[in-house]
Parts: structure tokens; C-alpha cells; sequence
């Protein structure tokens, strides 16, 4: 065939998610159909099926300890299962690999130790399996396919992997133009099929790309050939104006060019492997990044040219998992190559920089945790190195906040609004790219989701007719959109019920009893926990009280007058019920206290050395200061230097003298660091570093772990695991069995059994922009307007009818700040709709005031 007659080659990368079954696969086989229809010679590049590397790394793991059988049982019968579902003879086609595995791992649990060499090899089975399966299935569906082994087309280039580790983990291949390779595609005619992930070194051995490289071996690939396009499917449609999962008004990327993708990439979208763009770029072969699900939709092209030249940020990227390194010192001040040496430091030890800011006597460098696979010893390499230069500082859990656009320094000055955003915020570095094309910040990582959500906001503007920004994640159906709550939330079951009693001029809290009586049981039944106070702060409705009372909680209260407020709705209650946790509170009130017989927490030694008369032969609680506060916002972060709250380690000293001269035993000690919080490992630090503080009080009968524990905002966040929260605590309860463990949660129990129900006033367009108005505003519900806290907007009236219109719903209230949701999909809403929005037995009714004196909404329980 000579060169004029070769077909074009199109090359086809698929992730793991869309080749792990047979609904999937149908679907491949029709873009294949429809390629070859077109004309191309498709070449398949794929993954191993989902979760399978990650089963084969712990597979290594097992087997050092010699315990791999489980596991290894568990992968053979995942890729039977998918070849059974093919309609394949998996026990034929992946024999060979799977008693190879078994041999390997056999191996393993004998010399008890893996080397690089080895983990490459055994990694690599997971891809070499599932596209043996995928040609099979191809060839079975009558299309021509052949599968190859990419080892034998891509070789690693040893020169550019500086350590062993990366040599068989993270290696690199040279892209050249293959004209032998292209041409013996072409006289098979048929369609390749191939692995990403993997390539050989010049020894012939295996070695990795690095983890969700298989991006990377297609755009490889189609460097080599030459082909006219790669396209990468996936699980979305396309490159996002940031994380959907983060903005659920995030927009499609239509067009991109090579090097703003790139930046996208290297910032955090995690999309596009960064490293498949520059093979792409240096043959000019256009990139397509299509979902595999909903291929119709035509998804981010990556080319040349941009869509537009214009100033303009065009995405808010993320990147979580840095570390800091901070040298302080007056000795690189006009010296001579003082940043060369400490390079050199991290060229020495194979750590790559990813971002740099320097002063007269410091820099700063950042370091990609993921990127570098860095361990405890490497980087105590690197400092020990750097302290011969001065003085430095790690700082961990940091996150890059990247705004990517063109031009970023022509617009420098509009971005003042998005500024004001970090005053609240701790800011270590800021980089503006030498490129012009991102703007970025390092902050805590506990902060940068919020953040991303903020600046979105303000910064992503669609134009009419807008060559770039496309439609919202929810306009696209990808995720699930306001009004469409799974059928078994409680407001969908009771909808007709909530329109009926929801009044025609006022808005109205409505409070689920059977849900609230639900998420008081499951924390109830968790074994760890000796008893569960109610935070009534959240939501203080004399029948929420009573059910919880009903229910075995006692109640946490911050003032007398909630104290008062308990005992009248539950007449008769044991004192001992009631947990009161002033704060910067008058004398007056601990006298109440103490007169009611409660229980007591100090959270400052002030009390005793001033009102040592008050205390002689009382148990009191004291709340400790663990040093840093977590939570969404800063003002939920409830520990730390900024955060008025507790008695700082340094002072546990003195608290202990000044409590033995006033004759006050403490009890028992509590922390809480924030709220809003769903890593269930939270409260076991907690426990650990409280049992420890125990040992200094030899009275203290009981460790209070406070509140804190967070309800999803989102649909796609994972809920708060209680059994893993159970089993993290089991640790300290066991060690410490004479010790009980309190929790204290608030909105936990009773955001998701509420709902704000209104109706609506007017609707209005401007611009472009859609709005939509209720009832009430920010004088009934605050949390949007003080938090920015993302809340579910459903029409109920119309929850079965399309979502069509992204609309900013917005309250009566005369403030800007007068909007409970942004950008959010909904139905075309009438005047009189009920509209709900969710979560808000929480913060809702208690922060409510008569600002323009409206009044604020009701509350019912159903």
C-alpha cells in the first residue's frame, strides 16, 4: 500500500470506567463503527478496569505480608465476571496472566519484599488483561481487531528519570514520527487495540508512565503515527471551568488551545493527563475529549488556535496535596548562586519544584505530593540538605488555587473583587505564571473548596453567543440537578404534602420528625459513645427538643437562657442532661449554672482566677485548645490561634494549679476544632491527644470530642461514614476503657430533616442572567449570605418537569447579599410555585431576624 493510500489513523483513548462493562463496551463499538464509517483506521489505547491497579498495588502489599489469596481471587473473579458478561471464554483468554500473577505473588510472600522492577511488572497485568478481553469482545461483535502489545511500540527514555523509583514508576518515552509503525497499521487494516500505563525500558523490562498516564501513551501514539486526531473518552464530556463536583455551575470548555489545556491540566483539572499535551502540540494534531456515556455531546476540542484571543480567566483549577519548603535566611542576600545550591538539593534526590516565590531572604518552593511520590526519608533528605542554607519550615496540606486564562496580567485589575475573597485566609505563596496564563495562590487545603467556589462566581462570566464557555455541568445532565432528589429523600415522598400546607404569602421551615428520630438513633446505636448532647444552637424548636428528649440525647447549651429553655420544654429533665459550654460569658451565668446543677465547661482559665469563690468542691469540664481548627469557613473553625475558643496547650499548667487551689475537680476534657466536617478520622486525633491531656488530671472520668460532623452540601459528596467514625474511636476505647466519650453534635442531627419552603414573587432576565424571586431572603435564612454555604433549590410544584433555565434565586431583602443560589437549573418557574430549599433544619429559623422588618418564616414539624 503505498503512502497516498494509507488510511488515516484516528487515535481512541478509553479510562477505566468505560470499559468495565458490557453496556460500555456497546458503546465503544458503535464510535469504532462510526470511525471507520468516516474513513479512519481506529487505534484503541485503554486502561485496566476500574480499581483493578489499585487492587494490584494492595495485592503487593498483601503479598510481602503473605496474605495475598483474598485479593488476588477477588481480581481473577472481577475480570471473569466482565469476560462472562462479554459473552467471552475469560477462563481461556486470561489464564496465562492470572497463573503468572499467582506465581509473582508467590514470589513476593517468600522473599517478603517488591522492588520497582517488580511492582511495574505486576501493575502492568491489569492493562494487558482488560484490553486482551476488549479485543476479544471487538472480534466477537465481526470488526477486525488486533491487539499489540504497546511494550514492543514504546520505549522509555532513561535519560530524562533521575531515580530508580522513577525509572520503572513514572517513566517518559520519546514521541518521533514511526513511518514503519504507521505503515504496518495500515496494511492490517484493521483496528489496533493496546494498553495505556505501560512501556519498556531498553532492557526490555517493564516499566509505568506514571498513574492515569494512559492519556499519555495515547497522545504518544499519536504523535508516532501522525494521526489526524486523538480523542480521549471519558466520564465527562469535556474540560470544565473548574471541578463540577466543587461548582455545580461550572461550564464546558468548548475550545481550548494547546497551552491554556496544559495549564488547566498541570493546576489541577484532572481531566487531561498534563503530559499527553506536549506530543500533541509539537505534530499539531487536534485533541477531542468526548464522554463515553453521552456521546453526543460534542464535548472540549484542543488545537492550535484558541477560540479567542481576549483577556480573560477561563478556569478555576485546585490542586490539593502540596507541601511547603521555606528557607529563611540573611545569607542568600546578593549571594551569588544561593538558589542554584538549593536546586541542586532537590535535583539531588529526585523531587521535582512545582512553584517558586523568593524575597531577599526566603524562597518558598511547593511540592506536588502526587507528582513526586515523595516518602518521609526523601524529603528528610532534602531538609537536611537545605538547613546548611538556613532555616527551614515545612508546611503541609496545602492546596494551589490557579486562575487560568490569556492574558491574566492585562486584567490584573478587575480581579480586585476576587481579592477580597483571601483577607480571610492565609496566603503562602502567590506566582504569576511567566507565561501570562495563571494567576496562583497556596492556601490551606481545608479552605480551597470553598474558595474555587467563590471565585467562580465572580470570575466565570459567559458572554452571549460565548466561543468558550458552554453549558453548566446540570445543563448537560451530569449530574443530578436541583428539584431532582433521589426518590427515597424524605421531601420527595411528602411533596404533595409540603405544597399543601405551605401558605400563600409567607415563607415556612418545615421539620421531618421521622428523619430527625433517624439520625438521633444511628448515633445513639454507635458503640463507642457513651451519650450524645444535642448542639441546640442549631435549630432550637420546642418539638425538636422534645423528640430528641424522647430519644435519650441530652442537650448542649450556650447560655442560660437556652438552658431555660430545655428545662421548660422538658419538664422534670436530669440536670445532668445538660451540658453548658459558655463562653467569655458574665459571672452571672456560671452562678445559674451552677445553681441548676448541670454540667459545666470552662473554656478559659480567667473563671477560677477571678470567681475562685464560685467553684470550691465542683466538677467542671475544660475545654481544651488543640492548636488548629477545620471547617469550611473561618468563622467554623473553632481552634487556633485566630478562634476564641479554649484554653491553649501552654496554660494546662497553670489550669491544674489554679483548679487545686480553688478545690475544683475536672472532670472532663473537651475539644472541638470546626464544623462542617466529613473525614471520619477527625475525632479520633481528638480522642488520642485528649486521653494523653487526661493523664495530667487523674479525676477526668470523660472525654468530650465535641460537634462538628458534617451533612453532604452536595449530592456527589460522600456522607459522613458513622461506621468508620465507630471503628476510628474503638482504638481509644479500648485503650482507655475507663474513660467515656462524648459527642456534641448540632446540625448534624437536624439540617437534613428541614426544609425552607416559599413561593414565588416574580422572575426577571438581565442580560443574559435569570433570576428568580421568593418569599423570603436572607432575613429567614442567613448561611448563603454569611458562609456562601451551597443549599438544594427545587421547584416541588413542578419537580417532575424539565430542567431548562439557570436562574439565581434571590430573596425580598434590600442587600446584594440576598440570594440563596447561584446558577442553578431549574424548571421555567411561575408566580406561586413552592419553592424548597434543602438542608436548612439547620442555622435556619435560629439566625433569622426582622431585618427590613419582614417577618422571618414559621416552622412546622410533620
Amino acid at each position: 500500500m503505498s503512502r497516498t493510500e494509507r488510511p488515516q489513523q484516528v487515535v481512541m483513548k478509553f479510562g477505566g470506567s468505560s470499559v468495565s462493562d458490557r453496556a460500555s463496551w456497546e458503546r465503544i463499538c458503535e464510535q469504532v463503527l462510526a470511525r471507520q464509517a468516516e474513513g479512519y483506521q481506529p487505534v484503541i489505547v485503554h486502561s485496566a478496569i476500574t480499581g483493578v491497579t489499585g487492587q494490584l498495588d494492595n495485592l503487593l502489599t498483601d503479598a510481602v505480608a503473605g496474605g495475598y489469596a483474598r485479593l488476588l481471587e477477588n481480581i481473577s473473579t472481577r475480570h471473569l465476571q466482565l469476560a462472562a458478561d462479554l459473552d467471552l471464554d475469560g477462563e481461556t483468554l486470561l489464564h496465562g496472566y492470572l497463573s503468572e500473577l499467582e506465581k509473582i505473588s508467590a514470589g513476593i510472600a517468600l522473599v517478603g519484599e517488591v522492588s520497582y522492577r517488580l511492582q511495574a511488572r505486576v501493575l502492568a497485568f491489569g492493562e494487558l488483561m482488560a484490553t486482551t478481553l476488549g479485543a476479544s469482545y471487538l472480534r466477537e461483535r465481526k470488526i477486525n481487531a488486533e491487539w499489540w502489545d504497546v511494550r514492543d511500540i514504546l520505549q522509555s527514555d532513561p535519560k530524562t528519570n533521575s531515580n530508580e523509583r522513577a525509572r520503572y514508576l513514572a517513566a517518559t518515552c520519546t514521541f518521533a514520527p514511526d513511518s514503519q509503525l504507521q505503515e504496518e497499521f495500515a496494511r492490517s487494516g484493521a483496528v489496533i487495540v493496546t494498553q495505556g500505563f505501560i512501556a519498556r525500558d531498553p532492557n526490555g523490562a517493564t516499566v509505568l508512565l506514571g498513574r492515569s498516564s494512559s492519556d499519555t501513551t495515547a497522545s504518544y501514539l499519536a504523535a508516532r503515527l501522525g494521526a489526524s486526531r486523538l480523542e480521549i473518552w471519558t466520564d465527562v464530556p469535556g474540560m470544565y471551568s473548574a471541578d463540577p463536583r466543587l461548582v455545580p455551575s461550572a461550564r464546558l470548555l468548548k475550545r481550548l488551545d494547546y497551552y491554556e489545556t496544559q495549564e488547566i491540566a498541570t493546576t489541577g483539572g484532572r481531566i487531561l493527563h498534563p503530559a499527553c499535551l506536549p506530543p500533541v502540540r509539537e505534530r499539531n494534531i487536534p485533541l477531542f475529549i468526548r464522554c463515553t456515556s453521552n456521546p453526543e455531546i460534542s464535548g472540549t476540542v484542543v488545537s492550535r488556535d484558541p477560540a479567542e484571543s481576549v483577556p480573560r480567566v477561563k478556569a478555576i483549577s485546585v490542586k490539593s496535596g502540596l507541601t511547603l519548603l521555606s528557607i529563611e535566611t540573611m545569607g542568600m542576600w546578593q549571594q551569588v548562586g544561593f538558589l542554584a545550591d538549593a536546586f541542586q538539593c532537590f535535583s539531588r534526590n529526585g523531587v521535582s519544584i512545582d512553584l517558586v516565590s523568593t524575597s531577599e531572604t526566603n524562597v518558598t518552593v511547593s511540592l506536588d505530593d502526587d507528582a513526586n511520590g515523595i516518602d518521609a526519608d526523601v524529603l528528610d533528605r532534602v531538609v537536611a540538605e537545605l538547613s546548611d542554607l538556613g532555616r527551614v519550615r515545612i508546611i503541609r496540606s496545602c492546596a494551589a488555587i490557579s486562575l487560568v486564562g490569556r492574558h491574566i496580567r492585562a486584567i490584573l485589575h478587575e480581579l480586585g473583587p476576587a481579592l477580597e475573597l483571601f483577607e480571610e485566609h492565609k496566603i503562602y505563596l502567590v506566582s504569576q505564571a511567566a507565561n501570562d496564563l495563571n494567576f496562583t495562590f497556596v492556601v490551606d487545603e481545608e479552605q480551597s473548596h470553598r474558595l474555587v467556589q467563590r471565585l467562580h462566581e465572580l470570575l466565570i462570566t459567559p458572554t452571549c453567543e460565548d466561543p468558550v464557555l458552554g453549558a453548566t455541568w446540570s445543563e448537560l445532565g451530569q449530574s443530578d440537578a436541583d428539584g431532582r432528589a433521589s426518590d427515597s429523600t424524605w421531601w420527595k415522598v411528602k411533596r404533595q404534602q409540603l405544597i399543601d400546607l405551605t401558605p400563600d404569602e409567607e415563607a415556612v421551615y418545615v421539620y421531618d420528625a421521622q428523619t430527625l428520630s433517624g439520625v438521633a438513633t444511628a448515633l445513639q446505636e454507635l458503640p463507642t459513645l457513651d451519650q450524645v448532647f444535642y448542639a441546640i444552637k442549631a435549630n432550637a424548636n420546642i418539638k425538636v427538643i422534645q423528640l430528641f428528649h424522647e430519644a435519650g440525647l441530652g442537650f448542649e447549651c450556650v447560655s442560660p437562657g437556652e438552658v431555660r429553655h430545655v428545662m421548660a420544654a422538658c419538664p422534670g429533665i436530669d440536670p445532668k442532661r445538660i451540658l453548658f459550654t459558655p463562653n467569655f460569658a458574665p459571672r452571672g451565668d456560671y452562678e445559674f449554672a451552677l445553681d441548676m446543677g448541670v454540667w459545666m465547661t470552662l473554656d478559659n482559665i480567667y473563671p477560677l482566677q477571678r470567681w475562685s469563690d464560685l467553684f470550691n468542691d465542683t466538677d467542671v469540664f475544660v475545654r481544651i485548645d488543640p492548636g488548629r481548627g477545620r471547617g469550611h469557613h473561618k468563622h467554623v473553625k473553632t481552634a487556633g490561634k485566630n478562634s476564641k475558643f479554649g484554653v491553649p496547650l501552654f496554660e494546662l499548667d497553670d489550669l491544674a494549679k489554679q483548679a487545686e487551689a480553688c478545690g475544683v475537680r475536672i472532670v472532663g476534657l473537651h475539644a472541638h476544632t470546626g464544623s462542617g466536617i466529613l473525614t471520619p478520622t477527625n475525632w479520633q486525633g481528638l480522642a488520642i491527644l485528649l486521653a494523653e491531656l487526661a493523664d495530667g488530671f487523674p479525676e477526668v472520668h470523660t472525654l468530650n470530642l465535641g460537634g462538628g460532623l458534617g451533612v453532604p452540601e452536595q449530592s456527589h459528596q460522600a456522607r459522613l461514614d458513622l461506621g468508620a467514625l465507630n471503628e476510628s474511636l474503638q482504638t481509644i476505647k479500648s485503650a482507655r476503657p475507663r474513660l467515656k466519650l462524648w459527642l456534641e453534635p448540632g446540625r448534624f442531627l437536624v439540617a437534613e430533616a428541614g426544609v425552607l419552603l416559599a413561593r414565588v414573587t416574580q422572575t426577571k432576565g438581565k442580560d443574559g442572567v435569570g433570576y428568580v424571586g421568593i418569599n423570603t431572603g436572607m432575613n429567614s435564612f442567613m448561611r448563603p449570605a454569611l458562609y456562601g454555604a451551597y443549599h438544594e433549590i427545587a421547584n416541588l410544584t413542578r419537580l417532575d418537569e424539565p430542567a431548562t433555565e439557570l436562574v439565581n434565586v434571590v430573596g425580598p431583602i434590600c442587600e446584594t447579599a440576598d440570594q440563596l443560589g447561584g446558577e442553578r437549573l431549574l424548571p421555567p418557574c411561575r408566580e406561586g410555585d413552592v419553592m424548597l430549599i434543602a438542608n436548612t433544619g439547620a442555622y435556619g429559623r435560629v439566625m433569622s431576624s426582622h431585618y427590613n422588618l419582614r417577618e422571618p418564616a414559621g416552622e412546622i414539624v410533620i
